[in-house]
């Protein structure tokens, strides 16, 4: 539909009538999600483990709306709650089209663990909930995908996947991107996208409280505390739920068609690293990232190596290298 500015067109996302399922629906990045969703014409069921909140979080979404939200609990650390969620939310929609995997405890809310601080119940509760249950929810949604032949998966992974800092953010948040790409593989024949996105330092509710108690804790005030966040990204801002919510929501819209198997950063940009990717004949694909010398002798960036060792062929690559970034809502 064009608008009132000459030259200018309107986007039809083409969502109007979608089903859409949103984990971690009652606050941050899931609600902001729903919000969008429901923008673009999609019906919504949100699902979280805090009924009470998560009721006071589809009431507010349908009140903006002007249409009803379904609010449905799950602890998607539990196969049968997963099981039972989707079953409901399919018999409410009546099929779902999209799912939008956003159901984490949050990171950067406090410090990460060090090494002989990590146990093993303290890395699989992170990723029993963020990996496993990312998985869960998709094996449940996937076969009325295919059987449609058309469906959308995004799951909310972190910049802790390209970043160091935090060894179970670190874990949970690459499995995550890898997982997206084993089942972008699986079910892309079958008309269902896949694909991820990295937030970083997000403005959530969360958000003051956060701000606040480093702030008490550092001895200045909330706003020094968010500027130097937000110095951390290439806007200089902190980038908000609703803006993370705009790229996920072009990621479920049939729009999206040519992406499928992408890790999408939406972090605002990382200073001072160049990401690349080649693929040479042996069908090895090289990542390498790059801190230009100006800016860390300006002391913009830290400078790190970690040198990856060289396989059989001789082929190097290098994990990726970055400051910890600590986060409103996903970037661990």
């Amino acid at each position: 539909m064009n608008d009132d500015r000459e030259g200018w067109r309107q986007v039809d996302l083409q969502l109007t009538g979608r089903r859409a399922l949103v984990t971690g629906g009652s606050r941050g990045i899931g609600k902001a999600v729903a919000a969008a969703l429901l923008a673009e014409g999609a019906e919504v069921v949100i699902a979280a483990r805090d009924l009470v909140r998560l009721d006071e979080a589809a009431a507010g979404l349908a009140a903006a709306a002007g249409r009803a939200v379904t609010a449905i609990a799950v602890d998607t650390g539990d196969d049968a709650s997963v099981r039972q969620l989707v079953a409901a939310a399919q018999d409410r929609l009546g099929g779902v089209d999209i799912l939008v995997n956003c159901a984490a405890r949050p990171a950067g809310q406090a410090p990460p663990l060090s090494l002989p601080q990590i146990t093993g119940d303290a890395l699989w509760s992170e990723v029993n909930v963020k990996v496993m249950g990312y998985l869960r929810c998709a094996q449940a949604v996937a076969p009325g995908m295919i059987a449609a032949g058309w469906g959308r998966i995004i799951s909310v992974s972190g910049l802790a996947a390209l970043s160091t800092g935090s060894v179970i953010g670190s874990i949970r948040n690459v499995a995550v991107s890898a997982m997206t790409k084993n089942l972008a593989d699986e079910l892309g024949p079958g008309g269902v996208n896949v694909n991820a996105v990295h937030p970083g330092l997000t403005r959530t509710e969360a958000t003051p409280g956060v701000l606040a108690a480093q702030a008490a804790a550092a001895g200045v005030e909330p706003a020094e505390i968010e500027r130097r966040m937000a110095s951390r990204n290439l806007t200089r801002t902190l980038i908000d739920a609703s803006q993370v919510a705009a790229v996920i929501t072009f990621l479920a819209s049939p729009l999206s068609v040519s992406i499928s198997g992408e890790s999408i950063a939406c972090g605002g940009g990382t200073p001072g690293v160049i990401r690349y990717l080649a693929r040479n004949a042996s069908g090895v694909t090289p990542v390498a990232i790059m801190r230009p010398p100006c800016l860390i002798k300006a002391g913009l960036v830290r400078w790190r190596h970690f040198p990856e060792r060289a396989d059989r062929r001789g082929m190097h690559g290098g994990p990726h290298l970055g400051d910890s970034l600590p986060s409103g809502r996903d970037g661990g």
